[in-house]
Parts: structure tokens; sequence; C-alpha cells
């Protein structure tokens, strides 16, 4: 799908964004901060990509709200497809609006299956240059992977690995034969607590950019801003 910005270039350039959303209910306070923030992403990348004298030859968006499956299985992750841009802005618009902070149970929450989704995304292979990146927005830490609350649940996703090793290894801190994500194309951006697992991650893990977040605390605009700009720069 071509943007709507004018762009007289020769190379083609990919976004993809799978953006994992903590819609638990401590999350309700910042809920409606993370939501706007997602709504304005398409325009102020484009606006950022335009002043580099560049445009996004196509855009898509996807996302992953999750709760808890040891809480409350059957809520526990609603994930999307990838909505184009600008095609699908409204069905996009629609899903993101709609989201309701509710439920979660204990502290953790099920960030990392979030994140191990996110990580088995369909990415774009093709075009010139891809950016793929995964935001997460979540004020609590997560559950260890492999919680027996969480895979003898119904619906939990057989893809999903059964440790933070694996885990790391698909996406390819190590570099290992393992990895699914694309070295030189991926960023990860954290909006987490400085809570395990997350400060693990933004340690250990390449190409991540780590926001520390407090419960009850939206996503800053400097923040939003910088996150734009690393997307924009490093196409």
């Amino acid at each position: 799908m071509t943007s709507t910005a004018q762009y007289n270039g020769s190379l083609q350039y990919a976004v993809d964004i799978v953006l994992c959303i903590d819609i638990t209910g401590s999350m309700h306070p910042v809920l409606d901060s993370v939501k706007g923030s997602a709504l304005l992403f398409r325009e102020r990348l484009e606006a950022a990509m335009q002043e580099k004298g560049k445009a996004i030859s196509q855009l898509r968006i996807k996302v992953i709200a999750f709760r808890d499956f040891g809480d409350f299985a059957d809520d526990a992750i609603q994930e999307t497809g990838f909505f184009v841009f600008p095609d699908e802005a409204a069905e996009f618009k629609d899903f993101v609006s709609g989201l309701d902070a509710d439920g979660g149970g204990d502290a953790p929450e099920s960030g990392l299956e979030a994140l191990a989704l996110a990580i088995h995304t369909d990415w774009e292979r093709g075009l010139d240059r891809r950016r793929h990146v995964i935001a997460m927005f979540t004020d609590a830490p997560a559950h260890p992977l492999g919680s027996p609350a969480a895979v003898t649940a119904h619906n939990y996703p057989q893809q999903i690995p059964r440790s933070m090793d694996e885990l790391s290894e698909q996406w390819g801190y190590t570099r290992s034969q393992t990895a699914l994500m694309d070295n030189s194309a991926k960023r990860l951006v954290l909006f987490a607590p400085d809570l395990s697992p997350w400060s693990e991650i933004s340690e250990e893990w390449n190409r991540a950019i780590y926001f520390p977040s407090k419960a009850g605390h939206g996503l800053e605009e400097l923040e939003m801003d910088e996150i734009i700009e690393t997307i924009a720069n490093s196409l």
C-alpha cells in the first residue's frame, strides 16, 4: 500500500509495528494515554519521515492486547492481524478505541506471552528497507514462561516457548539459528517497569530501547517522539 505522502525517491520503505498493550485493571489510569498515542502514531511517523525526505511505502500495524492466562484464560489475549494503512485506519481505530482495562488477577501478567506472539508475527520480508518494531506497554512484571497455570489453559498458544532462554533465542540476541527476527530490521521498544523480566531484557537483548514506566503514569510525549525518531532515523 502506497503512503499518501508525496515521495519521489526510488527506495521502498516497509514498516511493521506490533503494539503489545497491557489491558489489565491496573492500566486503567494510563490506557487512554496509550490508546491516544497509538492512534496518532501513523501521522506522527509519516511527518517525521517527510522531514527526512522519505516516505513509507507500506505501513502495517498489529495489536496484541493482553491480561493474564492464569487469572481468566478466555480474555487473556486479543490478537489482530495487520491493519494496512491508510486503507484500514478506521478498523484499527475501532479496535484500539474498544480496549478496556479490566481484570488481571495478581500483579504479574502475561506480557511475555504477548511478546512471544509478537516475535512470531508474519513480518514483511520484501521491499528495499524494512523496520520491524515491537512496542510493549505495561505497568506490571510478567509471569515466567512455562507457568503451569498458564500453559494448561485451553487456549494457550502452542507456539509460545516454555522458557526465557528459548524466547531470547527466538528474538536472536545470540544470533542463533532459531532466531525468528531479521536482525537488521528488528527493534524492541519497552515502556515497562524496572522489574523482571523487563529490566533483564533491556540489558541483554540487542536493539532494545527501554523507557521505565510507573503505575498510574501514561506515555510521555518526549518518549513517543524518541520512539518515532528511532524508526525514522533507522530507515
